[in-house]
Parts: C-alpha cells; sequence; structure tokens
C-alpha cells in the first residue's frame, strides 16, 4: 500500500511537471509564430554596389529599427526599372514609409508618385528627385557648395595652369551636375586650366578605371582628375598607378568615403569632399518616425553641409563623418 499509494504520488507530480512543461513550451512558440510588427518601413537605394550607399541605407534601417520599425533595404542596382519593381512591391506590401535614394531625378518620379497615391509618405535622401510636391521631404547635401570648396583646392594644388580630367557621375543623377557646376564656377576662372576630357564612369569604381586608362592615351601629360565621386576616385587613382602616373597627377574625389580617405592621410589623394550619409540617414528616419506619429510640417529640402577633407585636416575624419 505504501508503495502503490508513493507511486500515485510520484505519476501526478510527473504529469503536473509535463503539463507545465508543455504550457512554457506552447507559450514559447506562440510568441515565435507572433505576426511581425504592422510598423514597416522600407528603405529604397540607388546601389549597394559602392561602401557609401552601403553606410547611407544601413544607417537608415538600423535607426528605424531603434524607433520600433520592422525594416527592410530594397536594392535598386542603378536600374530604374528595378526602382520601379520596388515601389510596386513596397505599394502592395502594406508599408508605412519610405526612405529613398533615387536612381534617375526624373525618371524616379513617377515612382514617388505612386506611394504618393497610395498614402506612402516618401522622404529621399541624398539624391533629389525633379518634383517637390511627390515627396514630404528630401535630405540633400549642398552638394554646389561642396564642390566650390573642391575647386578652390583643386587651384591651390594644381595652380593656374595644367591639364585635366572630369570624371562624371550618372547623367540622370543631380548631383551629379550640381557637383560639375560649382567645381567649374571656380576652375573656370583660369584660363590656364584646361580640362582636356569630360566623361561619365556612372559613379563606379570600376568604370573610372577604364575610362581614365583610355583617356590617358590620348592625354598623358594630364596634371588632374576632379571626380564626382569616391568610388571614381579609387578608379582614378588605380588607372594612374598602373600607369606609373600616380605622383605626377593629383586625384579630387567627392563623398569621403573611407577609403579615400585613407588614402588622403597617405599622400596619394589630394582631397575629397565629406558628405554625412550617417546624418542624412537618421534624418529621413527620424522624420518618417514623425510623419508616422502626425507630424506635417516637413521643409521640402533639408541641406547637409559638406566639409573638405585634405592632408592638413585628415586626422579629424574617419567613419564617413567626423571623428
Amino acid at each position: 500500500m505504501r508503495f502503490n499509494k508513493f507511486s500515485s504520488i510520484l505519476m501526478s507530480a510527473v504529469l503536473v511537471l509535463a503539463t507545465l512543461l508543455s504550457g512554457c513550451g506552447q507559450a514559447d512558440k506562440a510568441e515565435q509564430n507572433q505576426a511581425p510588427t504592422s510598423k514597416r518601413i522600407a528603405v529604397v537605394v540607388s546601389t549597394l554596389n559602392n561602401p557609401w550607399f552601403v553606410i547611407l541605407a544601413e544607417t537608415a534601417r538600423d535607426r528605424a529599427i531603434e524607433l520600433g520599425y520592422e525594416t527592410t533595404i530594397f536594392d535598386s542596382q542603378n536600374d530604374p526599372s528595378k526602382e520601379a519593381a520596388h515601389f510596386e512591391n513596397i505599394v502592395a506590401s502594406g508599408y508605412q514609409a519610405i526612405l529613398f535614394n533615387p536612381t534617375d531625378a526624373d525618371g524616379s518620379v513617377a515612382n514617388v508618385r505612386r506611394a504618393k497615391n497610395a498614402n506612402i509618405p516618401v522622404f529621399s535622401m541624398d539624391r533629389e528627385i525633379n518634383a517637390t510636391d511627390v515627396t514630404v521631404s528630401q535630405i540633400l547635401s549642398d552638394n554646389y557648395s561642396g564642390a566650390v570648396l573642391i575647386g578652390k583646392e583643386f587651384v591651390k594644388q594644381v595652380g593656374k595652369t595644367g591639364k585635366y580630367v572630369e570624371l562624371l557621375g550618372l547623367v540622370g543623377d543631380n548631383n551629379t551636375w550640381n557637383r560639375s557646376k560649382g567645381f567649374h564656377s571656380v576652375v573656370d576662372r583660369y584660363s590656364g586650366l584646361e580640362m582636356v576630357a569630360q566623361q561619365s564612369a556612372d559613379f563606379d569604381r570600376a568604370k573610372a578605371l577604364e575610362v581614365l586608362e583610355s583617356v590617358l592615351q590620348a592625354n598623358p601629360d594630364i596634371n588632374a582628375v576632379f571626380c564626382g565621386n569616391d568610388a571614381m576616385a579609387m578608379g582614378a587613382y588605380q588607372a594612374l598607378a598602373a600607369s606609373g602616373k600616380a605622383e605626377q597627377v593629383k586625384v579630387f574625389g567627392f563623398d569621403g568615403a573611407d577609403d579615400v580617405v585613407k588614402l588622403i592621410a597617405e599622400g596619394k589623394i589630394a582631397a575629397t569632399g565629406m558628405q554625412f550619409p550617417k546624418v542624412m540617414a537618421r534624418t529621413a528616419a527620424e522624420s518618417a518616425d514623425a510623419y508616422i506619429n502626425g507630424k506635417r510640417d516637413f521643409p521640402a529640402k533639408t541641406p547637409v553641409g559638406v566639409e573638405l577633407v585634405t592632408l592638413d585636416n585628415v586626422a579629424q575624419y574617419s567613419d564617413f563623418g567626423r571623428k
């Protein structure tokens, strides 16, 4: 009898414990299978084939996550048709906001309008579109003023005479032309500075390498290269190094990418314009959060300053911004 009574008690305890464990497991499983938060923000970036845009996209995503949003990055690969497909997907999937880095100032307008018509607010980062009535706000570098700084440094280092090449970015991107115009507003004052070639390399390192290799064959005696971004500056430097001209030809970039900042510190690249992608990305994410929570008074454009980085002050910069 004692054995049977003890066995009965033991069996009851085992059943209670099993029930508790089963309940915990079901609770854990239910928690794991909970639907994701309905608060969703999309980050659409022109390309992830450039460290600068990776930083822009990831900083925007990380700040949105900190603010409580499920966030997805979409890579347009510098292709307007891929960008259009992303917007169709985003609109159909019910995202609450889009943090947007466009592929084309004109071609991207229709995509943003589609989002607006679906009541999804869009905040542009770094690149603008040629419409002021579709985005809520555009957070942009002051490209023209930054390129003026580069132009002045160009004249300071190269002098008032010499031959140079300009590598342009994407021809459909306003940043390309704002940087070019800012640069030429300075250097065109000096008739002794001759631009022997102006070609697009699409903001791409490999294309810049190919373009400059070709240009050097026809113009082996150039003194400098102005590049519309730092990826192209790296490609230009590679071409010059391969031809044995890296020490004779000064390279100027624009972005503030880490690899260029490091080469400035080594005296291998002359200067760049430091943009602040993290500032633009965080501002866009915080603005989207504010809009979702009821704010409506946003400036059409929010300019972010660009700073000149040279050998004299390069120690103050790293990690796509100031230390």
